[in-house]
């Protein structure tokens, strides 16, 4: 399967720039970030008994890998393809070993710092605004794609939206302001079912529940997409220009 199928399989969409969130024209560094961004919520170290995260991890590697070459993005701007048998496309290769090269001091621990002081912020709100927007109120997507959210955080999105529309910032859509019970029902049991595979893992490892491998795997249907922004400007400008400098060199093929 071909990188514009695969993206199409996994995220719904076959156009690169969408994969990662950014616009055609974005640059380096934001095209940076969104790969940054999404690669975070399924990295092996947040979702390591995942298998379609790992799928994803793989494909925004790639996805990355031909955007921020000159030449490759030339050509798929120009044509729409991609050239499968570059070397920075072959599949044998170590994608968390190519993340670490590019966000070497990155941790777990930095990501779930952001989480808290991200909930409740103006990013956040749009953020969700965003998400709303793209997916026509489909509370499924919504809360598939949003940052920071678990099921107890959907009466608190579902607020803000409703706040959010009801000031005439956002349009009502049916599929936001309709939804049925049996829909909300079916979403509440998948986000349980995912709760209590991270309480399996964490018994089977013998964890406590204050553990940050524990907290990890609970939050793994967490984090999918957006709000890393200020988050990686912070990191970016607390480490050292060196290993900024060396993880951008080697980023390239």
């Amino acid at each position: 399967m071909g990188l514009l199928e695969q993206c199409e399989k996994l995220f719904k969409t076959s156009n690169l720039y969408e994969v990662l969130g950014v616009a055609k024209e974005a640059s380096e560094a934001e095209i940076r970030r969104g790969y940054y961004k999404l690669s975070l919520q399924v990295h092996p170290d947040r979702a390591p008994d995942d298998q379609e995260a790992t799928t994803k991890f793989q494909a925004l590697g790639k996805v990355y890998a031909v955007l921020s070459d000159k030449e490759q993005r030339a050509v798929y701007d120009e044509q729409g393809t991609v050239d499968e048998e570059t070397d920075s496309l072959k599949q044998e290769r170590n994608w968390e070993e190519y993340w670490r090269l590019l966000f070497p001091k990155i941790t777990v621990e930095d990501i779930l710092e952001f989480e808290k002081s991200y909930k409740g912020t103006e990013e956040e709100k749009q953020d969700l605004s965003r998400l709303y927007l793209q997916y026509e109120g489909d509370m499924d997507m919504i809360m598939d794609s949003a940052l920071c959210c678990t099921q107890e955080d959907e009466p608190r999105v579902t607020e803000i939206l409703q706040a959010t529309i009801d000031s005439g910032e956002l349009p009502t859509f049916h599929a936001f302001a309709h939804e049925s019970k049996k829909k909300k029902s079916a979403r509440k049991r998948r986000a349980d079912k995912e709760r209590q595979e991270a309480e399996e893992m964490e018994k089977e490892l013998g964890l406590k529940s204050g553990d940050s491998l524990v907290a990890m795997l609970k939050q793994r249907q967490k984090s999918r997409e957006q709000g890393f922004d200020s988050f990686l400007s912070d990191l970016e400008a607390k480490y050292s220009k060196k290993g900024k400098a060396a993880a951008g060199k080697k980023g390239k093929k």
